[in-house]
């Protein structure tokens, strides 16, 4: 009660300010602390063994900051990032807004972090629990996928899974990386560097894509993605999409979270569940706010899935209301864990 109390006096400040507050806060040790897990939510994605699989998104800690506090707030995996190679103060504010009568957000923060020095330095420091790192492209690079190369080299070892981010709309040219030949080339270069690093251990590499993509694109990415041999993908990040608004706020440049995403991205997921064709795995996010949420991505075709927008609304304590709510639904339904309700819609 006392973490949600927290989160609606936050509203009172600027949302940026809000987060910049959060984090703070739980860098003192101001966070919840979930109770132990329900055994029935329990699972392994792509080899890494998760006590349950609703993980957080990518842009609460873009600095790794905080994943020690989200993992006992209850998550079972936190994702750090997006980080770039060099420090980069992002697009001018404003650059985020709640959209409270759509339960929403939208942000055009274009990358904001403080490089991967800062960011593997605290990685490094890191625990136990699984934690992934989220990495993209400086926005005046003259080499984009040299910084995606540049990511993995200095992140390996350090991190339990790599997601590649394409699909921000926030940098320029960015999501041009999702068509075919570009994406060739990318993951191509990703995965020959993977193959030059020490391999003690195989680590799960995952791309992040846009929901706001033709199924020709998801066709092909598809294609791409089973050839290169990676983990995944994670679908979806934000939308470009404004349909069916509310909030005066709706016409902010920047790409939309939260509630009015939820179709969308399970829509999506489905379709890139029937193009994946078994080949490779798939990590729900966009719209979580429930259990019955995180529950239908599953029944989708995700492995796992991933929240944040909710965040802002629900603060911290919201993980727990969300497992408990999944775990009630997997025993509703017969099911034994959450790899036996994967794609079962």
């Amino acid at each position: 009660m006392i973490h949600r109390l927290a989160t609606k006096a936050l509203h009172a400040l600027d949302p940026e300010n809000a987060h910049t507050a959060a984090l703070a806060g739980l860098k003192l040790g101001l966070g919840p602390i979930a109770p132990k897990d329900d055994p029935i939510l329990a699972t392994e994605v792509a080899g890494l063994k998760l006590p349950n699989p609703v993980g957080l998104a990518p842009g609460f800690d873009k600095n790794a900051e905080v994943f020690g506090p989200m993992l006992r707030a209850g998550f079972g995996f936190v994702e750090c990032g997006t980080v770039t190679p060099l420090p980069q103060a992002g697009n001018p504010r404003p650059r985020l807004f709640r959209l409270s009568e759509d339960r929403a957000v939208i942000n055009r923060m274009g990358f904001n972090n403080e490089g991967l020095e800062a960011y593997a330095g605290r990685l490094a420091r890191r625990g136990r629990g699984v934690v992934g790192a989220n990495f993209g492209a400086n926005k005046d690079s003259e080499d984009r996928i040299g910084d995606y190369t540049a990511g993995l080299r200095r992140l390996w070892g350090l991190a339990s899974y790599f997601t590649i981010n394409i699909s921000s709309p926030n940098t320029p040219g960015l999501r041009a990386l999702q068509t075919k030949a570009a994406l060739e080339e990318l993951l191509g270069r990703i995965v020959a560097t993977a193959a030059s690093l020490p391999q003690g251990q195989a680590v799960p590499m995952f791309l992040k894509v846009a929901p706001d993509l033709e199924d020709a694109e998801i066709e092909a990415i598809a294609d791409v993605v089973a050839a290169s041999g990676l983990a995944g993908v994670i679908v979806s990040n934000t939308t470009l999409s404004r349909e069916g608004l509310l909030s005066p706020l709706a016409g902010e440049a920047g790409g939309l979270s939260g509630a009015p995403l939820t179709t969308l991205s399970t829509q999506v997921l489905r379709r890139f569940r029937r193009a994946a064709d078994g080949r490779f795995l798939l990590i729900g996010a966009g719209g979580i706010g429930s259990g019955a949420d995180a529950y239908a991505k599953i029944r989708a075709g995700a492995s796992a899935v991933q929240l944040y927008s909710a965040l802002a609304y629900e603060g911290p304590g919201l993980v727990v209301r969300i497992k408990r709510e999944l775990a009630q639904r997997l025993r509703a339904d017969g099911f034994r864990d959450v790899a036996d309700a994967i794609g079962a819609e």
